[in-house]
């Protein structure tokens, strides 16, 4: 028999929806990123080792663990920043090779430190472009990027900041911590990293902060967050993942976890209140 141009473009869409389908099924049952064996040390000192840690899409993962215990090392080797001393870091289940901070980038990975990297003596614009101009017929498109600025901010629910025009110097802790979130998010990440992003705010600071970590995963971005403070990690995270001495040694969903056993995973790295599902992967 045959085949029409209706059949024809029917079998096409059909195909192309089947193709969505599989690759939306692909995305829930692969993470995001995944840590096999990760380890890094500096000449004698052994930094993280054997970290296996899965990172899925659209969650927000919490990193807790004391001073020391290896975190800022551990994000640092997400971030491209130090290539792991062994094991394997897979992205969307393919191994990653010669990962650097540009190549991390690349791949949709976007990381807010502690000091944010924000220009005082710019406003909110420039930052938000800084080194990546938008230009037009030689000269600054100042429009679109301030139209694109505004339109972002909005998108993610940032209603604090009274102009895109404003200094950085003239805003708060927390409106900070948004524009420096919202420059990431600009570059089309699929997970940000997050250290330490309610430090020394306020309460009402603090709350804001917690939202825009909501709106970012409830657009399908994973978060991965870096936080001393139990309460802020017990309201916004999906998932705990803890440190102790450079090793994991426990990861799960929230459910899993009380502020009692986050508490002895930190401090010993063990706990008896933590269900066996949530010790880590071999």
């Amino acid at each position: 028999m045959e085949s029409t141009p209706e059949s024809t473009e029917l079998s096409a869409s059909l195909n192309d929806a089947s193709e969505r389908v599989d690759s939306w099924v692909d995305s829930q049952v692969t993470p995001l990123l995944s840590l096999r064996g990760v380890s890094k040390h500096f000449g004698p000192v052994q930094a993280i080792q054997g970290v296996n840690l899965d990172i899925p899409d659209g969650q927000v993962t919490a990193l807790i663990g004391d001073n020391g215990a290896g975190k800022s090392v551990l994000i640092k080797t997400i971030s491209g920043i130090w290539p792991p001393s062994q094991g394997r870091i897979l992205w969307r289940g393919k191994e990653v090779h010669d990962h650097t901070p540009r190549y991390a980038a690349e791949l949709g990975i976007a990381t807010v430190y502690q000091d944010l990297a924000l220009c005082d003596n710019l406003d909110i614009v420039q930052n938000m472009y800084l080194g990546r101009e938008e230009t037009k017929f030689g000269v600054l498109d100042e429009i679109k990027m301030e139209l694109a600025t505004n339109r972002l901010l909005k998108d993610l629910s940032v209603s604090t900041v009274k102009s895109v025009r404003q200094l950085v110097a003239s805003l708060s802790g927390g409106q900070r911590q948004a524009i420096a979130v919202a420059r990431a998010v600009m570059r089309d990440s699929k997970l940000v990293i997050l250290d330490e992003p309610t430090a020394a705010l306020g309460v009402s600071q603090t709350h804001q902060v917690l939202e825009l970590i909501r709106t970012l995963s409830s657009r399908g971005i994973a978060v991965l967050v870096i936080s001393h403070n139990l309460n802020d990690v017990f309201q916004v995270a999906d998932r705990i993942a803890v440190m102790h001495l450079g090793s994991l040694v426990s990861n799960g969903p929230i459910s899993d976890y009380d502020t009692a056993s986050a508490v002895d995973l930190i401090t010993t790295g063990q706990s008896s209140r933590v269900p066996t599902t949530s010790v880590p992967i071999p």
